[in-house]
């Protein structure tokens, strides 16, 4: 804690400033729909530096007083240059154009930010959602996650799923946010859908290095992703019909430029067209599977200092299954999440944001066969709030500081059966209570003109809290005693540093090295039951036995940018190490937790990764896109798997590439193609099967010694798009001018796997033929998913 003090003591006095400067401050927003723009520049041409705006839009800029050019600049939108007289504070709120429905009289030249070579942040990638929705999209869906599947660094989970790893983590050392709150499933379909609707969503944005110290709690990534606000200025319904599903949004003012609203929403139907079809008798009379979303946002501007934001998700999948011979089940699970927010501007260099959230995920499976019901559910609930600080002293400091307070309750996996009228006593309802709670301070800090660094430290904690049972047990596994915490009665408390730091340094005006430094503390962890076919992962907190997962990486680039920060390109390379890593012991099953702690049936163990990323990217002109090549390695060695040796992880590539391209050939006409190739998965397979007394003996190779096939796809779409305006006469002049059409809409055509690639799913063993005859065969058989796929989607607004 001292060593905080000292560092905010070393930054306040570096930041002293003379009398003779004044403040510009205000908000950048679209001027059509009043949406504040996040990430967008405001430059100083005459002193060739800048600042960007933050995630509500606010920015500030102290300068010394006397005549600029300022140029507000963000992609998508029309340049704006205007001279000012700075003398005094002055406040400047800024409404910019969007390129798109500028007349054709005006020429509008959108230019990319240098921040790909100017920024201190490493690893960092912000999506654009309107070139999301030109890629070719999975049965016609436009899916957010898997278009961060095809960055450098980031790796698929498997076929059609949205799952991802990044540099070597797991898929639960991913940070996902929807307005802050935390998703903990985002998936839909068992993972070939995310839950997230690309028509509620406004920005998008990717850390997979160099982490800064405002965000914890994971150790590889951080997807941070912000709804739209709602139209401030006009009423509008955007929505969507495909083959499998329907989305509607409705935006627009509650009170104009004061208040908005947005509700977003989206269901499959695949449940609704097949039941016609499938008669009364059939086995599969009753089955069926849907999934739902519901985004929903509200805005209000309290006055030019205050703003608040309510905001909320809730998504649900439903599938049942009935063999029409007294055998059904249904599993049920989703997320649901809850944002309040308020916003403060104490001066125009002292901005906080406050929020309070809810975030929940639940998952079941309930089961019947004659008068036997069974049933099994899990879940993670959180009450968090947070303060975030940002202090804009001078151009060459931006500092952050704030607080995060979460209380989490864990449901690990509970059990209940009955037949009949005998109830089955599995014992009581397990929970387990958790605190976390974090400092941070960081400056975005301009050295000299060439050096500018990131410094940062956050402080974090993690407190395991009664009521709780420990069960303890010998070396053979049987409890030997018990003991038990009283609510709140602190189990286990851990208190760790985690500094951060990222640099660049400037070679040119185009050209950039960059180096990256974290260290990361998680407290909770996402065990997988390998043993179990139903998406029954459980998150389960740091206790007396489960030590939080640490995680140090290292890592360094070369940024280059060509024609004026048209094109893109970075070489990084990393190092990762992981320690106290989680996974289920070999053969645990959820039962294993009856009188019993969830915590007992884990094994611990490390991991490693290292690899290089090339990207190369196109922001500008008709033909876009972007080309990502990873060469990485990643192992694990568990001393209770494998022998102790390590092993390749089951996401370990050598090699991965991802091609993402669209071309507008005009007004009327854009086109999208993707191609990824992979190296297969790791797996393990038996190496040897004997029989012994008429018993079939099964001896597995080494864990994840083999591997399947390459994975490689391609997928192209096209969207036809309606004519955007109409002729209409000029009251004034007479002349026939164009005007924006009220109602637009546009189809997009996609054909995913085209060229139907048999893609490895999964492998499995089957036999023929009598081994007491000699006739024995057993052969390896791969299972694949999806041939080639077309799609077709119709789009509308109005």
């Amino acid at each position: 804690m001292n060593k905080l003090i000292i560092f905010l003591l070393f930054i306040s006095l570096s930041v002293i400033g003379n009398a003779q400067k004044s403040t510009l401050s205000g908000y950048l927003k679209d001027s059509q729909t009043g949406e504040v723009l996040i990430g967008a520049n405001i430059y100083i041409e005459e002193l060739e530096k800048g600042v960007a705006t933050n995630l509500y839009g606010f920015y500030s800029i102290t300068l010394p007083n006397g005549d600029y050019t300022v140029k507000m600049s963000y992609l998508g939108y029309q340049d704006q240059r205007v001279k000012i007289k700075l003398e005094k504070d002055t406040k400047w709120n800024i409404e910019i154009v969007p390129v798109g429905i500028v007349m054709k009289e005006f020429t509008v030249q959108a230019e990319q930010g240098n921040e790909n070579t100017q920024g201190t942040q490493m690893g960092k990638v912000d999506m654009e959602v309107e070139q999301i929705k030109t890629l070719p999209a999975f049965m016609g869906e436009v899916d957010v996650l898997k278009t961060i599947q095809l960055l450098p660094g980031v790796q698929s989970s498997g076929e059609g799923n949205t799952g991802f790893y990044v540099r070597g983590g797991g898929p639960d050392q991913n940070l996902i946010l929807l307005d802050e709150a935390v998703v903990y499933n985002a998936s839909h379909l068992f993972g070939f859908f995310s839950v997230f609707n690309a028509d509620a969503v406004k920005n998008i944005s990717l850390t997979k290095g160099g982490m800064p110290a405002q965000y914890g709690g994971r150790l590889s990534s951080v997807l941070d992703i912000s709804m739209k606000d709602g139209n401030y200025k006009e009423y509008k319904v955007d929505g969507g019909i495909g083959l499998i599903a329907s989305r509607a949004t409705i935006q627009g003012p509650i009170q104009k430029d004061k208040s908005s609203f947005i509700i977003s929403g989206r269901r499959t139907y695949i449940d609704i067209l097949t039941k016609p079809f499938i008669k009364e008798e059939s086995d599969f009379s009753g089955s069926a599977y849907y999934f739902y979303d519901l985004n929903a946002k509200m805005n209000y501007i309290i006055s030019d200092k205050d703003k608040l934001f309510l905001s909320g998700y809730f998504g649900k999948d439903v599938f049942t299954f009935n063999s029409g011979d007294d055998f059904s089940l249904k599993i049920p699970w989703g997320n649901s999440t809850a944002s309040l927010r308020w916003n403060h501007l104490f001066n125009d260099k002292l901005f906080v944001n406050t929020t309070a959230i809810y975030s929940a995920y639940n998952f079941s499976f309930q089961g019947q066969a004659d008068e036997f019901n069974f049933g099994l559910y899990s879940g993670i609930r959180d009450w968090n709030l947070k303060a975030d600080f940002n202090y804009y002293p001078s151009l060459k400091h931006n500092i952050k500081f704030g607080f995060n307070y979460t209380y989490h309750t864990f449901i690990p996996t509970n059990v209940e059966a009955q037949s009949g009228d005998t109830e089955f006593d599995f014992g009581d309802e397990v929970k387990l209570f958790a605190n976390e709670g974090a400092l941070y301070v960081q400056d975005d800090w301009e050295l000299t003109d060439l050096l500018k660094v990131n410094i940062g430290l956050r402080l974090s904690t993690f407190q395991h809290i009664g009521p709780f049972t420990r069960y303890n047990k010998d070396n053979q596994g049987n409890v030997v005693d018990t003991r038990t915490y009283k609510r709140g009665e602190s189990i286990k408390t851990y208190v760790n540093p985690e500094p951060r730091l990222s640099a660049r340094y400037t070679l040119n005006e185009s050209s950039s090295l960059k180096l990256g430094i974290t260290h990361n503390y998680q407290y909770m962890h996402l065990a997988s039951i390998a043993a179990n076919s139903l998406p029954t992962d459980l998150w389960i907190p740091t206790t007396d036995i489960v030590k939080p997962q640490i995680g140090t990486q290292i890592s360094a680039g070369y940024f280059k940018n060509f024609k004026e920060n048209t094109y893109e390109t970075s070489v990084e390379v990393y190092y990762k190490d992981l320690r106290n890593l989680v996974e289920y012991k070999e053969g645990a099953q959820p039962s294993d937790n009856i009188n019993d702690n969830v915590d007992n049936q884990l094994t611990f163990g490390k991991g490693y990764s290292y690899g290089v990323e090339l990207f190369f990217k196109k922001s500008l002109g008709d033909f876009t896109g972007w080309v990502g090549y990873t060469w990485s390695r990643t192992d694990r060695e568990f001393e209770a798997v494998n022998n102790g040796n390590r092993f390749p992880a089951k996401f370990d590539r050598r090699h991965d590439l991802s091609v993402a391209l669209t071309y507008q050939l005009n007004d009327r006409w854009t086109f999208g193609g993707v191609f990824v190739y992979a190296t297969g998965n790791s797996i393990t397979l038996p190496n040897t099967k004997y029989f012994v007394e008429g018993q079939l003996l099964v001896e597995y190779a080494e864990r994840n010694s083999y591997r399947m096939i390459p994975f490689h796809r391609a997928d192209l779409s096209a969207t036809w798009y309606s004519k955007k305006t109409k002729k209409v006469k000029d009251i004034e002049t007479g002349k026939m001018i164009e005007a924006p059409k009220r109602f637009t809409h546009n189809w997009n055509f996609s054909i995913y796997n085209v060229y139907n690639r048999a893609n490895p799913y999964f492998i499995y063993f089957d036999s023929e033929g009598d081994f007491t005859q000699g006739t024995l065969d057993v052969g390896a058989f791969q299972v694949s998913l999806f041939p080639i796929l077309p799609s077709v989607t119709w789009n509308f607004s109005f």
